[in-house]
């Protein structure tokens, strides 16, 4: 806060007094115009001598309280008119709520050499410190939840307090919760014992970067102070994605988008950097360069058609970003980087990382529902299978196995399935899903089988294959979901349904492969070999999923009882710190959330959550242009800059200073006048 007032238009302030100061002397000066008159005698000399002096340019101006005080209202009005304006603190009201944005674009630098959160914290003490007798208020945090982090009080301290202990995150910024929470606890004051029922004032500090502006709404006065440059710049990654080379597990292909967010095109070097995970301490990751690439970018806020004519002009590449290519034959993690850090914002997001484990031998588990396949066991032994298993339902029924990556069922239903993983059913359908077949009087319809209408060329599992000639003797009537993906269209209906239910990943062949042609043609042992690989390592081709920030993964209970049976606690590593956390004795086990962008490791390591990516790929956070507007046009923005607000005094001055000068001016004349 600054009492000295600075001045919007001090210029034209100086040519009016340039011009109005000189020009009221001038008015005095010629204010007395004597006429020429003979006398007779000298004896008038001495009073005329007296006069003359009287009336000199100088003497004039002497003692005369009418000019000193139309002066003074001139300079009053002359003051007024150079716009003084002072940077001044917002003031609370009866009842404020605070809010306080926390997520990743509020860690960019601040104007001040702190960063947007510092500075909207120190806002927010300032407002504490303005707020009166009897007043209250209460402090919210909030990026994608909102907490509360001091409820209603008149407690300056603790206010302050729980406005310092507030610390940046890089999660996205959503404001409905936070408007809800607000909402529900400004109707009641509990240490006033009273009910609310003023809407209170609602402090927004924010960078407005606000991932719902659509459906906010707020009782209360919202005052919306922006955060942040419209200067700022920023590089980021803003999309990450890789896998496995399907034909060749061992080769793997990454891709990286990036964008820039400032005022000018800019180049982006990308390093592509490689950690082999050590079995024996998957915790220990020693980064190595392994790939440099770079890329053009041309700013994201320009318009679509001058960024088409700068990318022609320049002749860039269309695609903002690096694609890198390696061989990885055993586990790793990758880190892609952009490194010029000229003008970049926000460092949280530079990187992106993917975990990508080894590639493995399938464990696969036959259960045979009739009397044997030779086809599909031979079509499996085929395969260069770690582990393969035969069993009959009833013995899968006696104890359900889960270590298997697929299960195929053939000519049988199952009535449970492992709480995870891979199914292939040939003339079956899955248990307790959504897939189900027609069923006419506690019996399943099956329908004339018939040819094959289309099926998706293009798809993993159907790849290189030709399947017009493929015909089935009879087949379930599928009902597949909405979200199901019928991969086989035949005449009667679908032949061949993926489909997704939880943790569980279901190939449904609707007919006995024995009831066809399909074994005797070379497609057979193709799809077989195609439906392997894709239900086992994934649509991502065995690169593990990255979390967003902020998410809680949800660890199986067979994941730790892989981990050992004594494993009660784990030791959470992560960029936020080290901190230990205790496992539930059954069932599954989330972790906390994870807040910051970064590689996490667990203490023992469990199986498939050794590595834990967190990757802070959201443009929405990464532009960091401030927003002027409230967001969702709920309130009024009150500060246009960084800083107090400013407020303009030219009106003070006319009602403190002018308007009494006048006044005064006008009885001093009359005064003359009755004498």
């Amino acid at each position: 806060m600054s009492w000295f007032p600075t001045f919007l238009n001090p210029l034209t302030a100086l040519i009016a007094a340039a011009i109005a100061i000189p020009s009221l002397l001038l008015l005095y000066f010629l204010k007395l115009r004597r006429r020429e008159v003979a006398v007779s005698s000298t004896i008038l000399w001495r009073k005329a001598i007296q006069d003359l002096q009287v009336n000199s340019p100088f003497q004039k101006l002497r003692k005369n309280l009418l000019l000193l005080l139309q002066m003074l209202l001139l300079i009053a009005l002359l003051l007024a008119l150079s716009r003084p304006m002072a940077k001044l603190a917002a003031t609370a009201g009866k009842t404020s709520v605070i809010l306080i944005d926390r997520s990743a674009s509020m860690s960019a630098p601040d104007v001040d050499g702190g960063t947007r959160l510092d500075e909207a914290k120190r806002r927010a003490r300032d407002l504490v410190n303005t707020m009166g007798r009897g007043s209250s208020a209460m402090v919210i945090a909030f990026d994608d939840v909102p907490q509360t982090m001091q409820p209603f009080t008149s407690d300056a301290q603790a206010l302050r307090n729980a406005i310092d202990s507030i610390q940046p995150t890089d999660r996205k910024s959503r404001l409905q919760q936070a408007y809800q929470l607000a909402d529900a606890q400004v109707q009641f004051l509990p240490e006033q014992n009273r009910t609310n029922k003023e809407p209170p004032d609602v402090w927004l500090y924010s960078d407005g970067r606000i991932a719902d502006p659509e459906n906010l709404r707020l009782t209360g006065n919202l005052k919306y102070e922006k955060l942040g440059s419209d200067d700022t710049s920023n590089i980021a990654v803003v999309a990450v994605s890789a896998r496995r080379n399907y034909e060749r597990p061992t080769e793997v292909q990454v891709f990286a988008r990036l964008a820039s967010f400032g005022p000018q095109p800019v180049e982006a070097p990308v390093q592509l950097s490689v950690a082999a995970i050590d079995p024996a301490d998957p915790t220990n990751l020693n980064f190595q360069v392994n790939r440099v690439a770079g890329t053009s970018l041309v700013p994201d806020r320009w318009g679509t058609d001058k960024r088409e004519q700068e990318v022609k002009a320049r002749n860039l590449s269309p695609r903002e970003g690096v694609e890198f290519t390696l061989e990885l034959d055993t586990g790793a993690v990758l880190k892609i980087e952009q490194t010029n850090t000229d003008g970049d914002g926000l460092a949280a997001d530079d990187v992106a990382y993917v975990v990508v484990p080894p590639p493995r031998n399938l464990a696969v588990l036959y259960v045979d529902g009739g009397d044997g396949n030779p086809f599909i066991e031979r079509a499996l032994d085929s395969l260069d299978l770690k582990d393969m298993k035969r069993l009959t339902p009833q013995q899968y029924e006696a104890q359900i196995p889960t270590e298997f990556d697929v299960i195929v069922f053939d000519r049988y239903s199952p009535t449970a399935l492992p709480p995870a993983g891979n199914f292939v059913y040939l003339g079956g359908v899955p248990p307790n899903t959504k897939l189900t077949a027609e069923t006419k009087e506690g019996k399943r319809v099956v329908a004339e089988g018939g040819e094959v209408l289309d099926w998706k060329r293009d798809h993993p599992i159907l790849r290189h294959l030709v399947l017009s000639k493929l015909y089935a003797a009879e087949m379930l009537s599928l009902q597949p979901p909405l979200d199901a993906e019928v991969l086989i269209e035949g005449v009667n209906g679908p032949m061949l349904v993926l489909y997704r239910e939880g943790r569980g990943t279901h190939l449904v062949v609707s007919f006995d492969t024995l009831q066809s042609n399909w074994p005797t043609r070379p497609s057979f042992p193709v799809f077989v070999y195609n439906a392997m690989q894709f239900l086992a390592l994934g649509t991502d081709m065995n690169v593990r999923q990255a979390y967003d920030p902020g998410a809680s993964p949800v660890i199986p209970a067979q994941n730790l009882q892989r981990a050992g049976e004594s494993v009660r606690r784990v030791r959470l590593n992560g960029p936020g710190g080290s901190r230990e956390i205790d496992v539930p004795p059954t069932g599954e086990f989330a972790l906390p959330p994870l807040n910051q962008a970064g590689i996490y490791t667990l203490t023992p390591a469990v199986p498939q959550f050794e590595q834990i990516a967190v990757n802070l790929v959201d443009p929405s956070e990464s532009n960091l242009l401030p927003v002027d507007t409230a967001p969702g046009g709920v309130g009024e923005a009150v500060a246009t800059t960084s800083g107090p607000a400013r407020t303009e005094l030219w009106w003070w001055i006319i009602a403190c200073v002018g308007v009494p000068l006048l006044m005064i001016e006008w009885w001093v004349y009359t005064r003359r006048v009755h004498l």
